[in-house]
């Protein structure tokens, strides 16, 4: 069996976000809190987080992970790797480095944002995350029986990210643009999760109206859409989706075999 679990479903400030008093901040709905986007994948014994986000520590005490055999990363944006430092206490738990898959921009950015992990400055005697870097591009891999197929697609005007396939789902976070050549690979899905950031308009991220058009011409079994910004309310804008799309929530999971 394979299971997907939401770890975060919300945007880059999180639902509810500081300083916001509007109509989803203040909601005691569970569905319209949101902690930032990341997803985990479990699969026999093998365990995968993508992205370790702002939230990290808390979704994997929320979700009591006790192992992860690999991270792999969509792209370096802050709110995807903030978490990185939390890696430490599954090294402390299996002696050995965590392997993380990413884009050779992603570990540049992952380098100088958590230098000391890197041994780029001078040791201070402290704990620090211990990787096993390996770099990836558009050629699918496997982390065990799990295996990965790298989605190019673009945030904002040129910015490369990639989204994964994994079996019958993709995981398509943070673009705006999917080029034909990565739809192509998106094809006979049962599961599509993809971004869908608020009705409105935006330079780096879908519209849920955008997403829609990309989820009517994949086809997907059933979608959802992620990343979603505090102008979503969950059950005011539900009703407003086709009946095989639905916005994510953090927990959520899918399960196949």
């Amino acid at each position: 069996m394979t299971r997907f679990t939401v770890l975060g479903s919300g945007t880059s400030t999180g639902v509810p976000s500081v300083a916001c008093e509007c109509p989803t901040c203040t909601s005691d709905d569970p569905l319209d809190q949101r902690l930032r986007t990341s997803l985990l994948i479990q699969q026999d014994a093998i365990t995968v987080v993508v992205d370790t986000s702002l939230d990290f520590r808390q979704q994997m005490l929320r979700h009591n992970v006790l192992d992860i055999d690999a991270v792999v990363f969509t792209h370096h944006h802050f709110d995807h790797i903030g978490g990185f430092d939390d890696v430490r206490p599954y090294n402390f738990r299996s002696g050995s480095p965590l392997p993380v898959f990413a884009m050779e921009e992603t570990v540049d950015v992952l380098r100088s944002t958590f230098p000391y992990a890197f041994g780029l400055v001078e040791s201070t005697g402290a704990s620090t995350p211990s990787v096993d870097v390996r770099l990836i591009d558009a050629e699918p891999f496997a982390i065990g029986t799990i295996d990965v197929l790298p989605i190019p697609m673009r945030h904002g005007r040129s910015m490369r990210v990639n989204g994964y396939r994994f079996g019958p789902l993709a995981y398509c976070t943070d673009t705006n643009f999917i080029p034909n050549s990565s739809r192509d690979l998106l094809r006979g899905l049962d599961t599509l999760i993809l971004d869908g950031l608020r009705w409105e308009e935006h330079p780096t991220h879908f519209t849920v109206d955008q997403a829609l058009s990309v989820i009517e011409e994949l086809k997907p079994r059933q979608a959802f859409l992620t990343h979603i910004a505090h102008q979503i309310n969950h059950k005011r804008d539900s009703p407003k989706l086709p009946p095989n799309v639905h916005f994510a929530f953090d927990g959520l999971t899918v399960e196949f075999g």
